[in-house]
């Protein structure tokens, strides 16, 4: 609102005081009287709180715009001495006849507010946005659905610069320019899409005086149209992959009707999609039963299943899986194998496990599934070996997790975006081993690749090596390890220089390697360079209370692996798994869950105790150490070993088998008492 002082007395200044106060389109800050004020205008002062002075000075302002003159004498110089150079002055005769006019038109005021109102209402009922701005850049309108859109209230927004609420609008661009803009898209701040049309204000004189905006949120449109873009592109992908595929195959519906088949299948089979589309299962077999319906009618999968197919009776073995979503049976593909190209496959893969090559290492510590303290312990002491470069040695039953810890302890450690490289020992014959280890050179041997050939510890360098069943060496191969970890350098098979490696050394084993010590198995100089960083991972029976965990775990994997949908164990199955011992630890677990998985009718989700078949083991004791004969001596050592035996049996016993409280009680570390407790070979039943 702009600012006016009224300067002098006259002839109705009373009226125009009263007119310009309530119209509240003009400001009055001061009125200047050389007299003293009448009764009424004093009245009208008070009443509007508007200041009455005797001088200029009094009312010197340099934000008052327009200065009234009753005396029309007022020179100019004076009035921008006291109120700037900005100021207009305006004669008495032209104020009052502004107050004339807008006393004349206040009769329209109330129409004028009608039409405003409906207007009003009108601009917030569309579900359109709409938003103006003036020549300043402030907002001068903002409808309800503008602050749906955008989040932010027509209070909060009118008169406040466009950029304080849509930073990025594009108004006085457009203001800016003159032209305007259809169907534009735009992200607010919020992550509302909208379209929008902006549109310049202009006078009829050309004048540039805002620009107003119209738009619509397309969030859910584009989300949609995305959706279905995904869902066909996926659709197209899939097509295209069974089409390229070079695997014969074939997909029916929930009834046993042909829906899609690949050029390989037609390949193999001699039919086309002409005779095979919309046709029931059965179509292409010429000895045998359809294994299509057969998992229609089962809902569980089939592997391996021997079939001839086609005119020509092609040999072939097929492996046929249900389709299910959400629970709801939707066909079944088939993928048919020609039986000579099974038996090439089967043997480039005979080679292939000779050949043990790199793969990365596949699993994390997050992978290692365990609440108890013994497994929180071994993972606390995986975790510190990671970060160290010293030799590990993994020590543990078959099936509880050894391999899975040397993968974790590479993949932490500074060398996990080099190789890792797993050896079992146990699985490669002794007079292959050394070569596949180390390396040989050409003409090395009968059969040496020209140009030889870089082993296994090389082809590991800068990352891990990971040597299980390390217990199985033989004593030459001991001593050629040895070599490897004292001096870091190998030399090939038939070569006579030494090559310096550079490669950390996980080792792993589930046999009692001080007992082949003291039998002379196992070199003793090799089992302390080894022993440096030994991990004990406890077995499944030690950790019973790990078993609901791992039991999720399991299914979850088995779930993808046979086509179900088991989310849990119900407590009385779980009951029933804590009451056996797990010789075979956690793969034996999986072997036990797996197994009621397949038995399982299809549209169960739990496995109860009617599901778990476990095996009936005669619960043996672990053999004693047989009593001294009489006139029979034996190494002090041995017999400082067996009273070693028997205090950690008796304390064990004494504290319920706690093992935290039994190494308290000897003054030894938890992990010292796992050590000697794998070294003796004391169970948890004992």
């Amino acid at each position: 609102m702009q600012k006016a002082v009224i300067y002098g007395t006259g002839e109705h200044l009373e009226s125009l005081v009263l007119l310009l106060a309530s119209s509240r389109v003009i400001q009055i800050s001061a009125i200047i009287l050389r007299s003293s004020a009448s009764e009424g205008l004093n009245r009208l002062a008070e009443q509007f709180n508007i200041p009455i002075e005797d001088s200029l000075d009094g009312a010197a302002d340099r934000s008052v715009d327009f200065l009234i003159d009753f005396t029309n004498q007022l020179p100019r110089q004076m009035a921008m001495l006291h109120f700037g150079d900005r100021v207009s002055i305006i004669p008495s005769s032209i104020a009052w006849e502004f107050c004339q006019t807008l006393s004349a038109s206040e009769h329209y005021i109330p129409s004028y507010k009608s039409k405003l109102h409906k207007i009003n209402t009108i601009l917030d009922s569309t579900h359109d946005g709409m938003i103006a701005i003036n020549e300043n850049l402030s907002v001068t309108l903002f409808n309800k659905s503008a602050e749906k859109m955008t989040g932010s209230k027509k209070e909060d927004v009118l008169g406040h610069p466009v950029h304080e609420v849509i930073p990025n609008s594009q108004l006085p661009r457009v203001m800016s320019d003159g032209k305007e803009e259809i169907n534009q898209e735009q992200i607010l701040d919020n992550g509302t899409k909208i379209i929008t049309t902006r549109i310049p204000i202009i006078d009829d004189f050309g004048n540039k005086m805002g620009a107003f905006a119209v738009f619509k949120d397309i969030t859910e449109m584009i989300d949609l149209a995305e959706e279905v873009t995904n869902l066909k592109s996926i659709q197209s992908m899939l097509h295209a992959i069974i089409q390229s595929s070079e695997e014969a195959i074939s997909v029916v519906d929930e009834e046993g009707k042909g829906l899609m088949i690949n050029p390989a299948y037609t390949k193999l089979t001699g039919l086309t999609s002409e005779k095979v589309i919309g046709k029931p299962a059965t179509i292409d077999i010429s000895e045998g039963e359809s294994i299509h319906m057969q998992v229609l009618k089962t809902r569980k999968p089939v592997r391996g299943a021997r079939l001839k197919v086609g005119p020509q009776r092609r040999d072939v073995v097929v492996n046929v899986a249900p389709i299910i979503v959400d629970g709801v049976l939707k066909g079944s593909v088939g993928v048919i194998h020609d039986v000579s190209e099974i038996k090439s496959l089967t043997e480039e893969l005979s080679r292939a496990r000779q050949i043990i090559r790199t793969l990365e290492a596949k699993y994390s510590f997050e992978d290692i599934k365990g609440e108890s303290e013994e497994m929180k312990f071994a993972v606390q002491q995986a975790r510190l070996a990671a970060s160290t470069p010293a030799t590990v040695l993994l020590r543990g039953e078959s099936g509880t997790g050894k391999e899975l810890f040397a993968h974790a302890i590479h993949n932490g450690s500074s060398r996990k975006y080099n190789k890792f490289i797993r050896v079992n020992c146990a699985a490669i014959s002794e007079s292959l081993l050394e070569s596949e280890l180390f390396g040989y050179e050409e003409g090395a041997f009968s059969g040496a690749l020209r140009g030889g050939k870089r082993g296994l510890f090389e082809e590991s360098n800068g990352g891990s090596i990971f040597l299980d069943e390390i217990g199985e060496l033989a004593p030459a191969m001991q001593a050629k390890l040895l070599r490897v970890l004292q001096e870091k350098e190998i030399r090939r098979v038939g070569g006579t220089k030494s090559v310096p490696i550079n490669v950390r050394v996980i080792a792993a084993t589930n046999i009692n390697l001080e007992r082949k010590i003291g039998e002379g198995a196992f070199r003793e100089d090799l089992y302390y360079r080894l022993n440096r960083m030994p991990i004990y991972i406890p077995p499944l029976r030690a950790r019973k209370q790990d078993i609901r965990l791992l039991a999720s775990h399991l299914i979850h994997k088995l779930n993808q692996d046979y086509g179900k949908n088991i989310e849990e164990i119900t407590i009385q199955a779980e009951e029933i798994l804590k009451q056996y011992e797990w010789p075979g630890n956690v793969r034996e677990l999986e072997n036990v869950l797996g197994r009621a998985m397949i038995h399982m009718d299809h549209h169960k989700q739990s496995i109860s105790s009617s599901h778990i078949d476990l095996p009936s083991l005669d619960k043996t004791e672990d053999q004693k150490s047989r009593p001294i004969l009489a006139g029979e001596f034996k190494p002090l050592a041995l017999q400082m070993e067996k009273v070693e035996r028997d205090i950690l049996q008796d304390t064990l016993t004494s504290v319920q088998g706690n093992k935290t409280k039994c190494a308290k009680a000897l003054g030894i570390s938890l992990r010292s008492l796992y050590y000697k407790l794998e070294k003796y070979g004391i169970s948890q039943d004992e």
